[in-house]
């Protein structure tokens, strides 16, 4: 009978995305096509599957949908406005979302296989237009202000790393000074870490040794969740 559920990556997994980095163009990936297919493709749908059911017992409502496009990212790059032409992307994205809209409407925990790491990243690495002016005024809150104040530190003091400013200034309307002016600065919210490849990363113990990385960023999860819940309202 055949194994059922993830089992694990393979070394052939990491060899295609390191031989990729190095022949990045469409006549050598259609020659290891069957290589992506069964050993990148087959393996990360049943991660999703398997690493989705364990998100849920953080958070409820997460989605694990593994087809491309939902939890599985394209490894074709839009090049239509970018200098850079490589056709395929060096890495692996897996997604599970949580939330009212669209999977990139939502916060999320992310997975990456870019040899020779892994990264697991939680939140929304760039706001929607509609959804920034509600982040600002979230984080301007003498309620939900400290409350995000404290997610992150939470997230930081537990070894993660928090990203997210991209603006020089605050923002007009609000204070030089504001308490959370540096907040204020962020157009996405997010943590990661990134590690070496772990040996987990050739079992089926991969699921659970991403969990406690996404517990410990879990604050910043649920912080984003309950604005986008409140910003659909």
């Amino acid at each position: 009978m055949a194994a059922q559920g993830f089992q694990g990556y393979s070394p052939q997994t990491v060899r295609f995305f390191a031989e990729l980095a190095r022949y990045n163009n469409k006549t050598w990936f259609d020659e290891h096509r069957q290589v992506y297919e069964s050993q990148v493709q087959a393996p990360s749908r049943d991660l999703v599957v398997d690493l989705g059911r364990l998100l849920g017992t953080l958070s409820r409502g997460v989605q694990a949908d593994p087809r491309v496009n939902k939890s599985l990212f394209r490894i074709n790059r839009d090049t239509r406005f970018s200098k850079d032409k490589t056709p395929y992307k060096e890495h692996l994205g897996l997604w599970w979302w949580e939330g009212p809209g669209g999977r990139m409407e939502c916060p999320g925990f992310y997975f990456q296989l870019q040899p020779p790491q892994v990264m697991l990243a939680v939140g929304m690495h760039c706001f929607p237009d509609k959804l920034l002016p509600a982040f600002r005024e979230a984080a301007a809150d003498p309620r939900r202000g400290p409350a995000l104040a404290k997610a992150v530190g939470q997230v930081q003091q537990a070894g993660y790393q928090v990203g997210g400013e991209h603006f020089q200034r605050v923002p007009r309307g609000y204070a030089a000074d504001h308490p959370r002016a540096e907040l204020l600065k962020y157009n996405g919210l997010y943590a990661w870490r990134e590690a070496e490849i772990p040996p987990q990363f050739y079992t089926a113990e991969l699921p659970d040794w991403c969990l406690p990385h996404y517990r410990a960023m879990l604050p910043i999860h649920k912080w984003l969740l309950a604005l986008v819940r409140q910003a659909a309202v």
